[in-house]
């Protein structure tokens, strides 16, 4: 339930009145970080804060319920409204959901919620950057995708100036928002994919920056719609261009003075990144995990057919396939960026729910801390040319390299059961494998291409 004052809740409605707000929602996520929840007028917004609102579990993804379940709630986080730029009458509050009064277990934010606490325990702070790129497509009459600037067709138009003029409306929409949000909107550009961008904004307390997230895909498919266009963050949608990532970048400050602990001047760091012995361990965390994360990283079917060396494509994908780590070299799944200070896990993708992954992500990291796991030495070399008896050399283990490898990684490991409980644990192992199963058991335009004639 809220933990605002009567005062509170009518002060905070007195605003949004003012502001000219009519309609509140408060938008939790299912399993997959879609965003769900019921609208309700203004003058109802301190009935919502108090759980008013009523949701059968057994209608959405992964909420863990049956039809003969009592319904859930959804509290909204009022210490996180967006009015909507380009709605101004709505609302949105990122919302948690509760059963009979309490947190329910089952909801990825509260999960996140409760590895930030146990982080606080220790006297950390988890600050997160998400990187978001987007393609902006137009639908075919066939119901395809395609690059909707024909013009937009560089084999390498990675920050290429005309593209992104051509696209400018949309950006520029994007652009505003963001910055009327007050996001610390720093970069924008064409990405490395025809038809792709990504935005670039501050990094924020880790439940800031998810929400942010969750709220960026809805607006960026919102904006693009009304220039009769398609925003999507599928991590793949073309096999001969690059995909969508959503690199995690990631320190610890500490809470009683705000301190980044991974920041040191690289000539006082032995390996010369420029991270702390804490930040260190933190990767060495990830690194120990790092095949169970990527099931929460790149939660898709579609996810690894974007973590390839190459594939399709005319050059290097840069995406990880490797779980290990160096400094400014993208071959690596977590990379520490130039003049160090925090560590990116590059194998998330635009498909996650930021909340299982950032929870994953900073659970991992302080089992490192706690344990004092030592990553080794960085990796600085283009990881995608060496052979597999090099990789091993060096102790280099390739990422699961399909859905089903990395749910299996995810099952087994006792750490993710430790972190989500079980109830959360066994809804994504098992929607994740109905997902695996429903995809090899359909028949693709590639298999009939291939074999309907051949045999």
């Amino acid at each position: 339930m809220s933990s605002k004052t009567t005062e509170e809740l009518a002060a905070i409605e007195q605003r949004l009145r003012e502001q000219g707000v009519k309609y509140c929602v408060g938008a939790y996520v299912d399993i997959h970080g879609v965003p769900k929840g019921k609208f309700v007028p203004l003058s109802h917004l301190s009935h919502m804060a108090h759980g008013s609102e009523l949701y059968t579990g057994y209608a959405l993804d992964g909420l863990g319920q049956a039809p003969n379940d009592d319904e859930i709630a959804s509290v909204p986080d009022l210490d996180h409204i967006i009015q909507l730029p380009w709605r101004p009458e709505v609302a949105w509050m990122p919302a948690d959901n509760s059963f009979r009064g309490a947190p329910y277990p089952i909801n990825t934010r509260v999960a996140l919620q409760r590895v930030l606490a146990e982080a606080a325990d220790l006297g950390f702070g988890f600050n997160l950057g998400i990187e978001c790129e987007v393609f902006v497509l137009r639908q075919t009459e066939d119901g395809g995708l395609e690059v909707p600037n024909p013009d937009d067709r560089l084999v390498k138009p990675c920050y290429d100036v005309r593209g992104f003029m051509d696209q400018f409306d949309w950006l520029d929409s994007m652009a505003t928002t963001i910055d009327d949000l007050g996001w610390g909107l720093y970069s924008f550009d064409h990405e490395d994919a025809n038809g792709q961008y990504e935005f670039d904004f501050k990094y924020a307390d880790a439940l800031t920056s998810c929400d942010r997230f969750i709220f960026f895909r809805y607006m960026a498919k919102e904006l693009a719609k009304r220039e009769g266009l398609i925003a999507t963050c599928m991590p793949k949608p073309f096999a001969d261009k690059t995909g969508n990532g959503a690199h995690l970048n990631m320190s610890l400050y500490e809470l009683s003075s705000g301190t980044n602990l991974f920041e040191i001047d690289p000539r006082d760091d032995p390996r010369g990144l420029g991270l702390t012995e804490l930040g260190y361990q933190f990767i060495g965390g990830i690194l120990k995990h790092g095949p169970a994360l990527c099931a929460a990283f790149a939660p898709t079917v579609n996810s690894y057919k974007r973590l390839v060396r190459q594939g399709r494509m005319a050059t290097f994908s840069w995406a990880p396939v490797f779980n290990s780590y160096g400094s400014n070299n993208r071959t690596n799944s977590v990379r520490v960026p130039m003049n160090g200070g925090r560590c990116e896990s590059r194998n998330a993708d635009g498909a996650m729910n930021p909340y299982l992954a950032a929870a994953l992500a900073l659970a991992a990291g302080l089992e490192g801390i706690r344990e004092g796991i030592d990553p080794g030495l960085p990796q600085e070399d283009n990881l995608y040319t060496l052979s597999p008896e090099q990789w091993r050399d060096r102790g280099i283990s390739l990422l699961p390299q399909s859905l089903k490898e990395a749910v299996t990684a995810f099952a087994a490991d006792p750490f993710v059961e430790r972190t989500l409980g079980g109830p959360l644990h066994d809804e994504f192992v098992r929607y994740k494998n109905d997902e695996w199963d429903a995809y090899h058991q359909s028949i693709s335009a590639w298999e009939v291409d291939r074999y309907s004639h051949l045999f």
